[in-house]
């Protein structure tokens, strides 16, 4: 993201300031509209499992001020990965709270990859209808790139990201308790491997994986009037 576009600037590349103009706003949409999206459907999906912990504490909104938060909103406009103000879960109250805390956990990248896929259908339907202003694909461009980013980060496997409920529920109890016991460290450990780079090129591969993908599927309604 920002960090991107220092890099560049360091390397003498031309930077568009129309281009900086259009991700920053497409950092902001995320930040106000989707990060809101994504808590909310960790809410909704634990709800759905006999959780209502988030509505009775006013979490299960998509009003951007119950989810901002300033740190992980700071992280996404300078590196493209960040977070919001978790919505609060009590697995108690699942049937089986292994399987309802991955399911709900899983819910909240599956909204960012909707949302990617929204956003490439929409560029679709803009070049169906001859509508190709550089600015508005430059803005969906980056739209569903830090979508894409935000999904693919947070299916990580390293407590606290969404990815390490969905790995504890296939741990024993007591492997589970360890896992999450070093959860601190984790997470030390992964901002110096993200800090060193460490991590920039496999986050890469997979994120350009996905993002193929969500291109692929969002052109599928438009192969037959090709």
């Amino acid at each position: 993201m920002l960090y991107q576009v220092i890099q560049a600037a360091a390397s003498g590349r031309a930077i568009s300031p129309y281009s900086i103009l259009m991700q920053i706003l497409a950092v902001a949409f995320i930040i106000f509209c989707i990060l809101p999206l994504h808590e909310f459907a960790h809410g909704w999906m634990a709800q759905r499992l006999g959780d209502n912990t988030a509505k009775l504490q006013g979490r299960l909104t998509l009003n951007p001020l119950a989810s901002l938060d300033p740190m992980g909103a700071l992280m996404i406009l300078l590196f493209g990965f960040g977070w919001a103000k978790p919505v609060p879960v009590d697995p108690r109250y699942f049937k089986n709270p292994k399987k309802g805390m991955a399911l709900t956990a899983l819910a909240g990248p599956v909204a960012n990859i909707l949302a990617a896929l929204a956003g490439a259908l929409i560029l679709n339907i803009l070049a169906f209808f001859g509508v190709s202003h550089v600015l508005v694909l430059i803005f969906f461009t980056y739209y569903i790139r830090i979508n894409v980013m935000l999904a693919v980060f947070n299916l990580l496997p390293v407590p606290p990201l969404d990815g390490s409920r969905i790995v504890a529920a296939f741990l024993p109890d007591r492997m589970m308790w360890q896992y999450y016991r070093y959860q601190r460290q984790i997470v030390l450990v992964l901002f110096l491997l993200l800090f060193l780079g460490v991590l920039d090129r496999p986050l890469a591969v997979v994120d350009n994986l996905v993002e193929s993908a969500v291109y692929w599927v969002a052109s599928l309604p438009f192969r037959f009037w090709i």
